[in-house]
C-alpha cells in the first residue's frame, strides 16, 4: 500500500443557483468534478483551495467556510486520498488567464444538471459535498488552523 498522503481541496463554489464544475477527459472518459487539488508541501489548504479553483476555472475565490473532510482508497491503486471541501464565494473572473491544461473547461451547472450527470460525476465525494453544502452542513473556516 502507498505510504504518501495525498491531501486535496475542493471548491464548492455557487453563483446564481448554479455550481462551478470543470469538465476533464480522465482514462479516455469525461468527468466532472469540482475545481480541486493536492495541497502542495507547506502549503495551507484554504491557499490551496483559492490557488487550484483560480487555476482551473479563472475564478479567484474566498473560502467561507468547511464542508467536509472525507477519505477514498481507490480500488485501482489502493491510494487513498484526502479530500477537504470547502464553501467558497466569487471574487473575480480573470478573462486572460489560460486554465490548467487538464481542464476541458470550466461550466456553470445547476443542480438538476449535476444529477443529469451522476454517472460522470469524477467520485462520489463530488455529489456530496453538494449534497452536504444543499443540507447546510457548513463549518466555520476557523476549524482550519496554520500554524508557521
Amino acid at each position: 500500500m502507498p505510504d504518501k498522503i495525498h491531501l486535496t481541496v475542493a471548491s464548492v463554489v455557487m453563483k446564481d443557483d448554479r455550481y462551478l464544475m470543470v469538465r476533464e477527459i480522465r482514462n479516455g472518459h469525461e468527468v466532472y468534478n469540482q475545481p480541486a487539488g493536492h495541497v502542495e508541501p507547506g502549503e495551507a489548504p484554504i491557499d490551496a483551495v483559492i490557488r487550484e479553483t483560480l487555476e482551473e476555472t479563472a475564478w479567484l475565490v474566498r473560502p467561507t467556510g468547511v464542508i467536509s473532510f472525507s477519505t477514498y482508497t481507490a480500488p485501482s491503486n489502493g491510494v487513498t486520498y484526502y479530500r477537504l471541501a470547502l464553501v467558497c464565494e466569487t471574487v473575480s473572473f480573470d478573462e486572460a488567464l489560460v486554465i490548467d491544461e487538464d481542464i476541458e473547461e470550466a461550466v456553470w451547472l445547476s443542480y438538476q444538471q449535476i444529477l443529469e450527470h451522476r454517472s460522470q460525476l469524477r467520485s462520489d465525494m463530488v455529489l456530496q459535498a453538494i449534497e452536504d453544502y444543499r443540507a447546510g452542513t457548513i463549518y466555520p473556516l476557523a476549524l482550519l488552523k496554520t500554524h508557521r
